[in-house]
């Protein structure tokens, strides 16, 4: 199976874009609004735990990680950035501890980082990123 094209990427990105602004236009009426995120990343210990993450905020960084793996730690200055200068929440994944939910999210390399928007994974990347690309993957979410 090819990689889908930067074009078609977008393509994908603006049709999401397009569906949570209806679906918070939708959401306003009923007159329920998302938590703001915390300035510092939520550690995750339960699928339980990522789901109501997931859930409650409008755009989620996940960070999936283990102790061991060097590019993870060369990772945490940027991850905690984000949580502090970005509107996204972010949340980390031990998947050493939390290898169910790892699974379940198909986490296959470490670091694995994934955004999430409205409640749906929006776009994936496996390798250490820098803050400036972790920053534009929030921002385009």
């Amino acid at each position: 199976m090819s990689e889908p094209s930067s074009d078609e990427l977008d393509r994908i990105r603006e049709q999401k874009r397009k569906e949570l602004r209806q679906s918070s236009a939708d959401s306003e009426v009923g007159g329920q609004a998302d938590e703001e995120p915390p300035d510092v990343p939520i550690e995750v210990g339960s699928q339980g735990e990522f789901q109501h993450v997931v859930s409650t905020y409008d755009v989620v960084l996940v960070d999936c990680y283990a102790d061991w793996c060097g590019p993870c730690q060369h990772m945490e200055p940027a991850v905690e950035a984000i949580a502090a200068e970005t509107d996204a929440a972010v949340a980390k994944l031990n998947v050493d501890v939390h290898g169910d939910v790892a699974t379940q999210l198909g986490v296959r390399g470490l670091p694995t980082v994934i955004v999430f928007s409205g409640g749906e994974e929006v776009e994936r990347v496996i390798g250490a990123q820098d803050r400036a690309t972790l920053g534009n993957m929030v921002r385009t979410a």
